[in-house]
């Protein structure tokens, strides 16, 4: 575990990672040591002269007290590297996740997500402040007893010895015992926490419905599968637990018969035997704790396996040698995407030059978002390339790239924060005269005018404080601020009320201003501010052309239009 744990750390944090361990390995080796002065100790005070054992007490409690600072150092060395890689594995987790694709996000990964950067990367970084001590101190100090009973008598000592395969053997199967019960107790966790995402997202529809009931069943159902796997996982360490108890009393016994028979046969002294049966015993403490311990270092290791995963998920590649574009005109060469087992774009190649707007339309799953995504690079193609002046976007660094596109999508999410915070991500170095002039061209600004607080409103989780319309003025605004010159658009009027929508496509018009601009559009009234639309169907372009030269030639795109001004 060790081992995984310094790869997950990586470098920044391997090396401190190291220094504490080997400061843990010597406070347990001068724990043990200490005791070594407890034989010199009895065997004076039950010898002729016990006045003779005060130099042998003072020199104990120098041990004792020596060995406690080196503990308390160990300790504190362990909460603050704990401390730090907590914070560290954060910023790592999260900055990786960022650049992982779009497309690793499937529905499964959410409750995966939030476990790992709840309770499960509190419980892997947790190794080193609380775990690692005492485990350190439960191998080392029991191992470091044995060599000094092996000093005083090596019969003792060999006898001793022998516990240790034995417990390794008891935590080896363990491990193997409660691997399954760890595996679903984790898919458990998993599971339920999705469910209670998915019932309080799912509140407004499941109370329109009248099956809030229904629904309270299946998350019941999935917390008790939970409890279940929970008590698996107990049955599971349950005889090892057991084991390891009886391993440690009957190795315990065999050193009291040997001691006796040694002591009664004259081969060493009764003092000594009592003193080696008193280390004997101070091993058996941190053996019998290793049953608890081994369990959390389990846990923790999955935790850390998980975690490891995620971390060796690769992310889009960035370019050796970035280049930057000289223009802003859009072209696909042929590119094809895949979604699993399904062809999502097949050999799609069109062009989109700079200031002009490309209006994509077609069926639901034709491929229209997707389309999107590739032109941010939110994928990478399976084949083809996705250009941008020229360059492949491949070739362009996610920074540079970003920073030429501004996107607003359908559904806006936005962070918990102000309502100017929320608007500040488009480009956070802009004066305050520059946001409200992004805010008053979105109509933002009659948005803040009537909320209670005004800019330092706060939007709610994902806007929830918001209307869809409000966001959307949100999302513009953020967009108009960053002023990029390509702007991507996935249909942002498709669910507004008329006078929202009014608000919204003003805005629109304000962000598509001499800018390269696509736009899906499920509304086919939002078609005719392109000036070329394309239609997609099962993946390929099926017409091109502008508005009126489609509608005259009277095929699938004339077909939609014809839908959607029939009254």
């Amino acid at each position: 575990m060790i081992k995984t744990l310094l790869r997950v750390l990586g470098d920044q944090y391997a090396r401190p990672m190291r220094r504490t361990l080997a400061l843990m390995a010597v406070a347990a080796v001068a724990e043990g040591l200490s005791y070594a002065l407890l034989v010199p100790v009895l065997r004076e005070l039950l010898g002729g002269a016990p006045e003779s054992a005060v130099p042998w007490l003072a020199g104990f409690g120098a041990a004792v007290a020596g060995y406690a600072v080196l503990r308390y150092a160990a300790d504190l060395s362990g909460m603050r590297v704990g401390t730090t890689m907590l914070r560290g594995m954060y910023y790592r987790l999260g900055g990786h996740l960022a650049r992982l694709p779009i497309g690793w996000y499937d529905t499964g990964r959410v409750g995966e997500v939030s476990v790992m950067a709840g309770r499960g990367l509190l419980q892997a970084m947790g190794v080193a402040a609380h775990l690692l001590a005492p485990f350190v101190s439960a191998v080392v100090t029991p191992l470091t007893i044995v060599a000094v009973m092996s000093v005083f008598d090596w019969r003792m000592g060999l006898a001793a010895l022998v516990a240790a395969p034995a417990v390794a053997g008891v935590q080896a199967y363990a491990a193997r015992a409660t691997a399954a019960a760890d595996a679903d107790r984790h898919e458990r966790d998993k599971e339920s926490t999705d469910r209670v995402i998915e019932y309080l997202q799912a509140q407004p529809v499941l109370r329109a419905g009248g099956r809030s009931g229904e629904r309270f069943a299946l998350l019941d159902d999935a917390l008790r599968h939970v409890r279940r796997a929970a008590r698996a996982t107990l049955l599971a360490t349950l005889p090892a637990a057991v084991g390891l108890t009886l391993t440690v009393q009957v190795v315990f016994t065999a050193l009291l018969a040997l001691g006796a028979y040694l002591a009664l046969g004259g081969g060493i002294g009764a003092a000594e035997v009592l003193a080696i049966l008193v280390l004997a015993a101070r091993c058996a403490d941190p053996l019998l704790s290793l049953a608890e311990i081994g369990g959390k270092l389990r846990g923790a290791r999955a935790e850390l396996d998980r975690l490891d995963t995620v971390l060796h998920t690769e992310p889009l590649p960035e370019p050796a040698k970035p280049v930057l574009p000289d223009r802003h005109d859009l072209r696909l060469d042929a590119v094809t995407f895949r979604h699993g087992d399904r062809t999502v774009l097949d050999g799609v190649s069109l062009s989109v030059a700079e200031g002009e707007r490309l209006a994509v339309v077609g069926p639901s799953g034709a491929g229209k978002s997707t389309l999107l995504h590739l032109l941010a690079r939110f994928y990478d193609v399976d084949a083809g390339a996705v250009r941008i002046g020229g360059a492949d976007v491949r070739d362009v660094a996610a920074e540079d790239l970003m920073s030429r596109i501004a996107i607003v999508f359908q559904d806006v999410y936005l962070f918990d924060g102000t309502i100017e915070e929320n608007v500040r991500l488009g480009r956070p170095g802009a004066t305050d005269a520059e946001v409200r002039a992004a805010a008053h061209a979105a109509r933002l600004d009659e948005v803040v005018e009537r909320l209670p607080g005004g800019w330092a409103a706060k939007v709610g989780e994902g806007g929830a404080r918001l209307s869809g319309g409000e966001r959307q003025r949100v999302s513009i605004a953020r967009a108009l601020l960053k002023d990029a010159p390509i702007v991507l658009l996935d249909e942002v009027t498709s669910a507004l009320d008329p006078v929202n929508e009014a608000a919204v496509h003003e805005g629109v018009e304000r962000l598509m201003a001499g800018r390269t601009v696509v736009m899906v559009a499920h509304r086919m009234r939002t078609v005719r501010r392109a000036d070329r639309v394309i239609f997609l169907d099962g993946g390929r372009v099926v017409e091109e052309g502008t508005h009126e030269e489609l509608v005259r030639s009277g095929g699938r795109y004339a077909g939609f239009w014809e839908l959607s001004v029939t009254p």
